[in-house]
């Protein structure tokens, strides 16, 4: 930390084009990197599939670099001639940076890249199930962004991760921002640190496909997002809400798309290797394909099932599906009307109190008008696959894989984390006008119930007096 602090004071006095300059060597050697690094990332964690890993590392080398090419984060980022003011972006100082056991590669790759952008330092802390694949990401990065200029200590990471060691970072006077993304148990200590937290994380993000959607396009689209990396992006959709009307129609489009509608019976057997008698993940569990989570539950599936279906009346905090699972598996519930899968939606945002993204497929635009308006939720998808459209790939949300949720007081933004949330802006503003040529009428007496002049009011009114005299 000492390090990093030291080397920022230095990174603090770099122009926009030089950090742009090292930004693009570390896009590019890393990407070199993007195929390896997934294969590790798999063998080390045993979450999603690598090829999908590839398709998020890519992103964020391709896409997210070519969105940073055109931002301004420090200096004069704009000006306005007319008005006379300018805004001036300045760097936080030293972040620390803690990446998801579920995507570590692709997200330290963006982290270290808007860090740099920004001209901040970042100190990393690995997630200790994944410090293989972080760590070979970073000594990529570091290597080439050093040999291009970056002052040493600005890039870098604990060689020993511990939980002790992680709360020194959160805690050490030169920290001035912490990035915590995907790892909900130190949620608590970022926030006793009294710094500033971003914290990102996965959502239980529920979907609802209203009457009037394009019922086919729909269905292809949860299914592709919800198999997608084995069902562990921050977006993904967690449930599925049907209009009753509509429910034959998805169910058959369900099934032909490969999803599996178990029984009462194996939702419980399956729901019981989900999850521990406290509610917790099992290991082993995480970002395994609906084949292999159907064998290992004894149920029977067709050789092409990619998604596990339960389906639920309810939301409960006692029934495991009313919660985030990591996993090609959906809940799914059938209502009535778009009101009461509006207020479904909301039962199962306010049970895991994430409040990430919410989806809705719908071509009847005064329903998303007034599910945006209900929902407490960082981001409303419109017909779109939530693990792709969250991160900006198919939106024009912000290309990023760290979505940010403020709703419930986790962290201090909800915004889709970019280079502009590790910046202040310094404002600069010339004068414009003269004191004394500035009106300022007195258009009435405030008098209290009585018709006299309180003593504040009367104070109030002689200062006014005294500018418009001076």
């Amino acid at each position: 930390m000492e390090n990093a602090a030291k080397a920022q004071q230095e990174l603090a006095t770099f122009s926009q084009e030089k950090l742009d300059t090292i930004v693009e060597v570390m896009a590019v050697s890393v990407s070199k990197q993007v195929e390896n690094l997934a294969k590790i990332s798999f063998e080390e964690t045993g979450y999603g599939c690598w090829k999908d890993k590839v398709k998020k590392n890519l992103f964020v080398t391709q896409q997210v670099l070519t969105y940073l090419r055109s931002l301004k984060c420090v200096g004069v980022i704009s000006q306005d001639d007319e008005q006379r003011t300018m805004d001036i972006g300045v760097p936080f100082g030293v972040l620390v940076g803690l990446c998801p056991v579920t995507s570590p590669v692709s997200t330290t790759i963006y982290k270290a890249l808007i860090a740099i952008k920004s001209g901040n330092s970042i100190v990393f802390s690995p997630h200790p199930h994944a410090t293989k694949c972080i760590k070979s990401a970073l000594d990529c990065m570091i290597e080439a962004a050093e040999e291009s200029g970056l002052p040493k200590g600005s890039l870098a990471y604990m060689d020993t991760v511990t939980k002790d060691g992680t709360k020194e970072l959160f805690n050490h006077p030169s920290t001035s921002l912490i990035l915590l993304s995907g790892v909900p148990g130190m949620a608590e200590l970022g926030r006793c640190s009294g710094k500033p937290v971003i914290y990102s994380g996965t959502g239980n993000g529920p979907v609802f496909i209203e009457r009037s959607a394009d019922v086919r396009q729909a269905v292809q689209d949860i299914v592709s997002s919800k198999v997608f990396d084995n069902g562990i992006s921050p977006s993904a959709e967690h449930s599925i809400i049907v209009d009753s009307c509509i429910e034959p129609q998805v169910r058959t489009l369900m099934q032909e798309q490969g999803a599996y509608f178990m029984t009462e019976e194996e939702s419980c057997t399956l729901a019981n290797l989900l999850f521990s008698e406290t509610g917790k993940h099992r290991p082993g569990m995480v970002g395994v394909s609906a084949k292999q989570l159907a064998t290992r539950a004894n149920i029977a599936v067709p050789d092409n099932v990619s998604l596990l279906v339960a389906e639920r009346k309810y939301v409960a905090k006692s029934d495991p599906y009313s919660r985030e699972i990591l996993a090609p598996v959906l809940a799914y519930y059938v209502e009535d009307d778009w009101m009461n899968a509006c207020e479904k939606c909301i039962e199962l945002l306010l049970n895991v109190r994430n409040a990430h993204t919410l989806t809705i497929h719908s071509n009847n635009e005064e329903v998303i008008l007034l599910f945006a308006l209900k929902k407490s939720v960082g981001r409303l998808l419109v017909n779109t696959p939530a693990s792709f459209g969250g991160i900006g790939l198919t939106t024009n949300l912000t290309p990023s894989v760290s979505l940010a949720n403020r709703a419930y007081g986790q962290g201090m933004t909800a915004d889709n984390v970019s280079p502009s949330n590790l910046i202040y802006i310094r404002k600069v503003a010339y004068g414009v006008r003269q004191v004394e040529k500035v009106s300022l009428k007195q258009e009435s007496t405030i008098q209290d119930h009585d018709g006299s002049i309180n003593a504040v009011q009367k104070v109030i009114l002689d200062a006014i007096r005294m500018i418009q005299n001076s």
